[in-house]
Parts: C-alpha cells; structure tokens; sequence
C-alpha cells in the first residue's frame, strides 16, 4: 500500500538522481549476489563509478554499444542475475529496441533497461539526445512494465521493488537535479497512481518532472475557486485504470501532464481507456510531436509547454468543455 508524505517546498533536492541511483544499487547488491550494472559508455555520466570500484565483478561497461549491451543483459537474466542496463533514453529505447523485444520480453527475460535524460532534462546534449518518444515505445512492447519516479524519495523506494518483480521494466530517469516531492518514509506501488490532491472540479494526471508543475498549476487554480485533483501516474504500464476511472466520473474532465510526446504517451494511454470506458473531456499538455533542441532546462519548459501556467490553462479549456 501507498503511505504518501508530501514535501512542504517543491524546490530542487540537494542531491542528483543519478547519485541516489548509484547508493540505491549498492545497497541492493549488498544484499542481493544477482543485482548486476551495465552501462554503454556512460558509467562516470551516471555518477556509477562508486558501484564499479565496489563490485568490480557485477559491473560490465559495454561501451557505445546499446545494442549489444541489451544482449549481455538477457544473457545475463538467463543464467539467474538481476540486469539494470543503463544508457541516455534514445539510444535504449530507439537503438536497441529490437534486442529489448526480442531477447528481452519475447524471450521473457528479467532485465531493468534504464533510460536517463528524460525529455527536455537532456538540456545541452539537444534534439538527438532528447527521448520525447521513449515511453511510448516500451509500452508498446508486450509484458513490459513503464515506471517514472518523479524524485530521489520514489527512485529509492522504487528501486528495490523493481529487482524484486521478474520481468522486464523500463525506467526513464532523470540525470541530475529533480524538484522534491515526496519526504522520507512515503511508500509507493508499482501500477498504483497517488493521489497528491483532491478536486471536484478537474484532475490533473502527471508523471515525472510534471508533477511539481501540476501542484502549482493546482494552487493557482484554487486562487481561481477552480478545484484540482492531482494524480502521479508514476507507472505508465500497467496504467492505473481505477484511479483514471474514479478520476473521470468524480470530476468529468482531465489534463493530462508529461514531459514526453503527446502521441503514444501519458496522454494517448489515459484517452484510450476512457474511450473505452468513460468518454471525458481531456487536454492534453506535452511534446506536440516536434523533435527535441538544445537550449537550458529553463527554456525549454517554456518552448514545449511543460510549465505550471500551461497546465493551469489547459484546465480552464477544458473547463469550458466539461
């Protein structure tokens, strides 16, 4: 079950995501012989070199070759490890997909393909380096599990949960800074939204670096008299289907909030459901099927949209909708 502690200051955490990363890993291999890392060339990038000095032995740095290092990690669930395979989002999820669906979950395997940069979080890498896709295109692949913790607080809770569960999972993952969300000791189910808001009158389902702009969007909202829930859909597959439902015949409108591609995201997953379902009103904030750029974290929220403002505007269009 979800215990949900929320944090008073939604300012960025002290700490990078790819340091918890690496402190999370350690300890599960302290106490788990099977958890090995495989990188593609960017074990110092993902802040890794700690757990490749701990266990030399469970480390395998492929080099930049995405493909090959997928490979190695089925052939290394095959023989009873725990793979987490990490590289930059695009080159997992694009570049080495056929080996994801083909040793990987055709072959049932049991590997954690880590995805880093999420979105406009690749900042200066630019449009090649930018997975506004990445998402879509593993939960577009049968027996995959889709998960984006949204802070340090989840990653760590997450982490271990994820090398418990046999099967295949991809997790896009935020290098560097993240807004903090969730204070120690919150507890989290993989397939289960949390609710970080009640609301009538709208609800806002985000995931990843949207969540902090839709408890803002939420605030200024509430100085309108307009009244949002807000869900964190940290699992895009299986997506929580109870809690979108409930959502849609509670309120009878829904925004929906990623930092990703509007096609084949959060957004598609949600409205195919509810045009199954329930038909709601929906609006849909995120990438509009455009490739990424260079540019600061700054500027591109504003570029693509991903702002509390822009939230809080699709909520009034909707609105008028409903």
């Amino acid at each position: 079950m979800s215990k949900i502690i929320l944090s008073k200051e939604r300012g960025k955490d002290v700490s990078d995501m790819r340091t918890a990363y690496c402190e999370a890993m350690i300890e599960m291999a302290e106490n788990d012989e099977r958890i090995v890392a495989l990188d593609a060339d960017l074990m110092t990038a993902m802040g890794m070199k700690p757990f490749a000095k701990k266990f030399p032995e469970r480390t395998v740095d492929c080099g930049i070759q995405e493909s090959n290092m997928i490979g190695v990690a089925c052939g290394l669930s095959v023989w009873g490890k725990v793979p987490f395979a990490h590289t930059f989002g695009p080159f997992c999820t694009r570049r080495a997909c056929d080996q994801i669906f083909m040793s990987g979950a055709y072959n049932r395997a049991n590997v954690k393909v880590v995805g880093s940069d999420p979105g406009i979080t690749a900042a200066y890498n630019g449009g090649t380096h930018m997975p506004f896709e990445d998402m879509g295109i593993m939960r577009g692949i049968p027996t995959m599990t889709v998960v984006e913790p949204t802070d340090i607080v989840m990653l760590k809770n997450l982490l271990p949960k994820i090398a418990d569960q046999y099967g295949m999972f991809y997790m896009r993952l935020v290098r560097k800074g993240v807004r903090k969300v969730y204070e120690e000791g919150s507890e989290f189910e993989i397939g289960k939204a949390v609710k970080l808001s009640d609301g009538n009158d709208v609800t806002i389902i985000a995931s990843g670096y949207c969540v902090a702009e839709a408890l803002d969007a939420a605030e200024l909202l509430k100085a309108e008299g307009i009244s949002a829930r807000v869900l964190n859909m940290f699992t895009w597959k299986p997506l929580d289907e109870e809690a979108v439902l409930a959502a849609a015949a509670e309120t009878g409108a829904i925004v929906t909030a990623e930092n990703h591609n509007v096609i084949n995201g959060l957004g598609s997953a949600v409205s195919e459901l509810l045009a199954k379902k329930n038909p709601t009103v929906m609006e849909m904030v995120g990438v509009q099927d455009e490739f990424g750029e260079v540019g600061p974290e700054s500027y591109l929220r504003e570029r693509f949209g991903l702002t509390a403002e822009y939230i809080a505007e699709a909520v009034r269009k909707v609105l008028k909708r409903k």
